[in-house]
């Protein structure tokens, strides 16, 4: 009895202490647990639970190495290593069907099998019958020829000769159309195989198939040839499942790829088969493999974009620089809302932001940012221009950011359907454009006369009035103007190919930028930043529309950026009239000098500006003062000097014709009573000389205020030059004109009415 009231005592004293351990125990057990248990569940990926437990049939092609082949006795390549890897990701597993490429697809529109991966190109007549996931390997074609060939380096080599290629493949698609343009023909094999042999044998001088697969079997040793040319951009692979069918299926693989790009484990996949030739996995289908199903917004046009690949808060420690710009090119440059936006303009200054570099945009006109580039006036020009071998002789150019097709359009009731229907007629093409030297070379071939135009706007309203029968454009340009409902044409041929679109410098100058520039563009096309500013211009969806094409709704829209130009033009106007009234009174007065030597110095200054066009000495003053000097001078600047040179010889003739028109004995009387020259002219001869100068100055003001509109060449932004703006976005030259000439008209009847005022004020 007393062992057992000795542990009773022991308890009843000690029972709350131990309780509270075992309770703190218990606590920290679990609370341990969890956290680690939390720990491991945020470091490894979620499994989708739509298909966890799943098993999916995924049909393939039989041989098509590297993405599916028998290495080691076992199914191996790409394809196959990748979708096993996406499954133990997604916790799902896979029954792999060996049944042939088309096999493949026909089993997946039958139901037979869940869905096919064998380095299926995602094209959009395929996305008819098919959903694709996201691009997990971008294609590119290769020119190869045998190992001991030196003959062929380029495609322009493959004149008069034969090529290979597997029929059906993008490879054989490039080829026949490279043969068109160089010269050869084509022979299709069913095989990659027997189209390699046949090179090397000697039957065939070169083959065209897609890089991966030639720089797998050229690794491998199996193919005796060697790549002589650089991947030309082809489609993407996706993995594709039937259209509206295993939706779940399409959004775990999407995921399982980003994943497996994220931890590294898809690049040893890539780098296994393909070795240097691998890609970077995150940068595949322009970064879209790596967003697993999160889709990119492609934003507002003039917005920078949004991506989390792409770094747009870099410290802007690298400079500013002057990028010169067209004025009417949309959608690569036009305005909005009072904003130059366009491709080029949301893509340098998503550049500027992503490299660490400020922008100053200068929209001039195409010839006019030339102009401002050779000049140094600005550092580098952006405005769709293309890259050739002339131009290269006074620029640098940056990599290749766009590639442009020609295409004819027509009026909407014209019969012309081809290219020979423009015999013994015009077309219409804007100077500097692809269209431009496209339309000279066919003109040759066909026989119709070029009539050329400073904007697109004025080159669709040509074609449209029946002025010409056609006009060859930009692509993207005119589809985007026949989109926008404001141009009344319509495509009546296919894309031709064109050149390539490029940032230029001055040929020596710049370097730094134009390293940036490629920099920030590749970084951009990785990301997929590129494409989300294409979409926002060229999505099929609603590009350009818009929503009320009434008159009224024109002026509501355009009466700000017009009413804007107007201030502007009537400050270039006062500040010019007054120093020309200086100028004029001066010279005027010198040219009544008795000194030969200041008469002639009067007579010099008139004779130049009032011989040689106004246009000529704004672009003088512009381009070539700072080209001598070194010192560049602003549109305000060197548009006032201009108009008030220009203005001020014609007035020194007005003053000297008023001073002339006075009767000589007012001057003899004044002095005869004891007053000099200088105050007789003061006091005397010019209050009478202005009554008889008042109508002429009227008219000259008139003049010069008209005279503003010359200076949109330079980009400054006047009345005229915010028409060209309006009409660069909404093509309609015809009603932005009316308005324009309508506000000239109200400002010069308003300054005459003023003027004569003034002149029964003071002159009666």
């Amino acid at each position: 009895m007393t062992l057992l009231r000795h542990p009773a005592h022991w308890w009843r004293e000690n029972r709350l202490p131990l309780l509270a351990a075992l309770t703190t125990m218990f606590i920290l057990l679990f609370t341990v647990g969890g956290a680690v248990g939390i720990a491991n569940a945020a470091t490894k990926p979620a499994a989708n639970d739509s298909v966890k437990g799943q098993t999916f049939t995924i049909a393939t092609d039989t041989t098509w190495a590297p993405f599916e082949f028998q290495r080691d006795g076992k199914l191996r390549g790409i394809d196959i290593d990748l979708i096993k890897a996406v499954a133990a990701d997604q916790g799902f597993d896979v029954k792999i069907d060996v049944i042939g490429f088309d096999g493949a697809l026909a089993a997946v529109t039958a139901g037979q099998a869940d869905a096919v991966m064998a380095g299926m190109s995602i094209t959009s007549e395929r996305e008819k019958l098919f959903d694709f996931s996201n691009p997990y390997f971008d294609s590119g074609i290769q020119m190869a020829v045998a190992k001991n060939d030196d003959s062929v380096k380029a495609y322009a080599d493959l004149a008069g000769k034969t090529v290979s290629a597997k029929t059906g493949t993008e490879g054989y698609a490039f080829a026949e159309k490279l043969g068109k343009e160089f010269g050869f023909t084509v022979t299709g094999f069913q095989d990659a195989a027997d189209a390699y042999n046949d090179v090397t044998t000697g039957h065939s001088a070169a083959v065209f198939d897609d890089y991966p697969i030639l720089a797998y079997g050229i690794a491998t040793g199996n193919v005796d040839l060697k790549t002589v040319t650089p991947q030309e951009k082809a489609s993407s692979y996706g993995m594709a499942v039937k259209k509206g069918a295993n939706e779940a299926l399409r959004k775990a693989f999407n995921e399982g790829l980003k994943n497996l790009i994220d931890n590294g484990e898809y690049q040893k996949i890539l780098d296994d088969y393909l070795g240097e030739a691998a890609p970077k996995a995150a940068t595949i289908g322009e970064g879209k493999a790596a967003l697993g199903n999160e889709k990119l917004d492609p934003g507002k046009p003039g917005e920078l974009p949004k991506n989390p690949a792409f770094a747009v808060d870099t410290p802007q420690t690298h400079g500013e620089f002057t990028i010169a710009t067209d004025t009417t090119f949309a959608p690569f440059i036009y305005q909005l809302d009072g904003k130059n936006v366009g491709i080029d303009m949301d893509l340098i200054r998503a550049i500027a932001a992503n490299q660490g570099f400020k922008v100053d945009i200068k929209p001039l006109g195409f010839d006019a940012a030339l102009a401002a580039v050779t000049a140094g006036q600005a550092d580098g020009v952006i405005a769709g221009m293309s890259i050739t071998d002339e131009r290269k002789k006074v620029f640098d150019f940056s990599d290749p950011y766009y590639q442009s097709g020609v295409q004819m359009a027509v009026a909407k009731d014209s019969d012309i359907t081809s290219y020979k229907g423009l015999k013994g007629k015009t077309v219409a093409v804007k100077t500097g454009t692809v269209g431009y030297d496209f339309a000279k070379k066919l003109s040759a071939e066909i026989g119709f006369k070029v009539n050329a135009f400073q904007d697109s706007a004025d080159m669709y309203n040509d074609v449209a009035t029946g002025n010409s029968a056609a006009t060859f454009e930009d692509a993207p340009v005119l589809q985007f103007g026949i989109a926008s409902g404001n141009v009344p044409l319509k495509i009546v041929t296919d894309a031709e190919p064109g050149a390539d679109y490029g940032f230029a410098v001055l040929k020596g100058h710049n370097a730094e930028l134009l390293k940036m520039f490629n920099t920030g563009l590749q970084n951009a096309k990785d990301t997929g930043v590129y494409q989300q500013i294409i979409d926002r211009y060229l999505a099929s969806d609603d590009a350009g529309t818009t929503s009320d094409n009434s008159f009224w709704s024109l002026v509501k829209t355009s009466i700000g950026p017009l009413s804007q130009g107007l201030v502007l033009t009537l400050l270039a106007t006062a500040l010019s009239i007054l120093f020309a009234m200086i100028l004029g009174i001066l010279f005027g007065i010198l040219k009544l000098s008795a000194n030969p030597f200041l008469r002639f110095l009067a007579s010099a200054y008139v004779n130049i500006f009032r011989g040689t066009p106004v246009l000529v000495q704004a672009f003088f003053f512009y381009f070539g003062v700072p080209a001598v000097t070194g010192q560049p001078l602003d549109a305000l600047t060197a548009g006032v000097i201009t108009l008030s040179l220009n203005a001020g010889a014609y007035i020194t003739e007005i003053v000297r014709g008023g001073v002339q028109s006075v009767d000589p004995g007012q001057m003899e009387a004044s002095r005869s009573l004891g007053l000099g020259w200088g105050s007789s002219m003061r006091r005397v001869v010019m209050p009478q000389a202005f009554k008889i100068m008042t109508p002429n100055l009227i008219n000259q003001f008139i003049i010069t205020l008209k005279d503003t509109s010359l200076l949109s060449v330079l980009g400054f932004a006047e009345l005229t030059y915010q028409g060209r703006i309006v009409i660069a976005s909404t093509f309609r030259s015809f009603e932005i004109w009316i308005v324009v000439g309508i506000m000239y008209f109200i400002v010069i009847w308003l300054l005459t009415v003023l003027s004569n005022w003034v002149d029964r004020k003071f002159n009666k």
